[in-house]
């Protein structure tokens, strides 16, 4: 993997990383509220989970291939 790669891949984590967080702060605010509007709570928390399966990807991409 070229550094510029690796670069790449480090700066796109950082920034899905903090997208994550906002997210979690958001459905932790919207769930202490009982008159929330449930469908965009649910919308959110899959966007959370899209974001965690993207760094999960990205984060295997970093570590390097050994060979046996």
């Amino acid at each position: 993997m070229k550094s510029e790669d690796t670069s790449e891949i480090t700066s796109l984590l950082g920034e899905l990383r903090e997208e994550h967080r906002d997210l979690d702060l958001a459905i932790k605010r919207m769930s202490m509220d009982p008159w929330q509007d449930q469908l965009h709570l649910r919308r959110l928390k899959k966007r959370k989970l899209k974001l965690k399966d993207w760094i999960d990807r990205l984060e295997s991409k970093l570590i390097p291939d050994l060979d046996a």
